[in-house]
């Protein structure tokens, strides 16, 4: 097992990681930026070194900085978090070189599925059911052009380096592919560094449910359930839960599998989530993978009992895994919801400024991961996210109505910021959701309808 690990990420998730490092006897050393100087993560490790500006890039993002942190701090691990630098192939080997194990998957296995299409491509030859569109990247318009001909319209060109919803144009008639591809082309360029695309048929009116992996050095991988997250705006998830609900089990049971059939494909290690869209016939379709921890992690941790942070690292000190599939058996439905410092008013702008107030929920079965503190100040440079609220219970009815009791609970503000949180109590009572006949449409229904 490790001795000290270094913390290479900021907010709930590094407090996250700590926490669980303290649980196991591991040292911490947490990096940090100026703006993050007196955070919840800092305090709580062992050590923190300051490593620039309260800019990510030059900090969070700036590579050789927090490998000379966790050098100097002598580290012989790195937890990258999520975001930021997690499913960067080059510091998973330059952290090798370095001395400390990157607690995640191999670098050739980060750059393989850190390709869109390249991780499309594979998973159709591992007998994944993927979107109709072009195999590989579409290097110049005839290309994509071809492309759009197989997938049909609509369809949705994406960046090859992307993810999250980023690098992505949904177009609906074929005079409008030529501006989407070029835009698109550029702004991949812009935010990846590589302009490469790839054309699929975009899918409306779906679910969006994940499945989580876990996957040792010794090729035994197994699958801890699903995620449904179909509400989103512009594509990122606002609320998750599990299991998903009103699916039919053999297709859930289709699903679990192919993830496990993908992940041994790509020669997978740590903890992974394969992600799918469900259409309205009930096929379901391979879109990505995410190679790190997912935010919405603690849905799953909920229900199955397990840590997966601790996972994590008990793979990546070369651990086989302590459980067989048979020994996972989720229970009940938990939810998690998102409060993002965001005017859902305003199109969900980013809402930054001092926080005067802030006080958790609690009460049986509630679960916050939060670095959040009153008198703290939500800084511009980083993600909007504030808190998340986590619950459990034994059905999916009781599970919405404790998340409701929670976010009552919720206190959470500033003269300048505005949350997410009234707009998910909307969304938690809106019939659809109820009775889970929602799909990824819902929050841009209900901004069009006013509710």
């Amino acid at each position: 097992m490790f001795d000290k690990i270094l913390v290479a990420n900021r907010g709930e998730i590094a407090l996250r990681v700590v926490r669980t490092c303290r649980e196991l006897g591991i040292r911490t050393v947490v990096v940090h930026s100026s703006d993050d100087r007196e955070s919840a993560a800092v305090t709580a490790a062992d050590e923190a070194i300051h490593i620039g500006p309260a800019a990510a890039r030059r900090s969070y993002l700036n590579m050789a900085a927090v490998l000379e942190a966790g050098v100097r701090a002598g580290a012989d691990a790195v937890h990258p978090g999520y975001g930021f630098l997690s499913e960067d192939p080059d510091f998973a080997e330059a952290a090798e070189e370095a001395g400390m194990t990157f607690i995640g998957p191999p670098p050739g296995v980060l750059e393989r599925l850190g390709r869109k299409s390249e991780a499309r491509s594979l998973m159709a030859d591992a007998g994944l059911p993927v979107l109709p569109g072009g195999i590989g990247s579409q290097d110049t318009l005839e290309a994509a052009r071809r492309a759009a001909a197989d997938a049909g319209f609509p369809l949705i060109v994406k960046a090859v380096a992307g993810g999250g919803g980023r690098g992505t144009r949904v177009v609906h008639h074929p005079g409008d592919l030529a501006a989407a591809y070029a835009a698109t082309r550029r702004d991949a360029r812009a935010l990846f560094g590589d302009d490469r695309v790839y054309v699929e048929r975009y899918v409306t009116g779906a679910r969006h449910v994940e499945v989580q992996v876990l996957c040792d050095r010794y090729r035994n991988a197994l699958h801890l359930g699903e995620r449904d997250c179909s509400v989103q705006r512009r594509n990122q998830k606002l609320i998750e839960e599990t299991p998903a609900p009103r699916l039919p089990g053999e297709l859930l049971d289709a699903m679990r599998g192919s993830a496990v059939r993908g992940a041994l494909a790509a020669d997978y290690v740590g903890a992974g989530t394969f992600e799918f869209l469900v259409d309205r016939h009930g096929e379901f379709h391979f879109m990505e993978v995410n190679s790190r921890l997912q935010v919405e992690h603690p849905v799953t941790e909920m229900a199955t009992g397990l840590d997966l942070v601790r996972e994590q690292i008990r793979i990546a000190a070369g651990e086989p895994l302590g459980l067989r599939q048979q020994d996972v058996r989720p229970r009940g439905v938990a939810i998690e919801c998102r409060i993002n410092a965001e005017d859902p008013e305003r199109d969900f702008a980013p809402s930054p400024g001092l926080l005067t107030e802030f006080r958790p929920p609690g009460g049986p079965f509630v679960r916050v991961d939060t670095h959040a503190t009153a008198g703290m100040g939500i800084s511009p440079a980083y993600d909007s996210l504030v808190a998340k609220v986590i619950v459990w219970a034994p059905d999916r009815s009781g599970a919405i109505a404790r998340m409701r009791r929670a976010l009552a609970e919720l206190r959470v503000g500033g003269p300048s910021i505005r949350t997410t949180s009234d707009f998910l109590v909307r969304v938690l009572e809106h019939p659809s959701f109820v009775a889970a006949e929602h799909d990824t449409s819902i929050v841009a229904e209900m901004r069009r309808a006013g509710s």
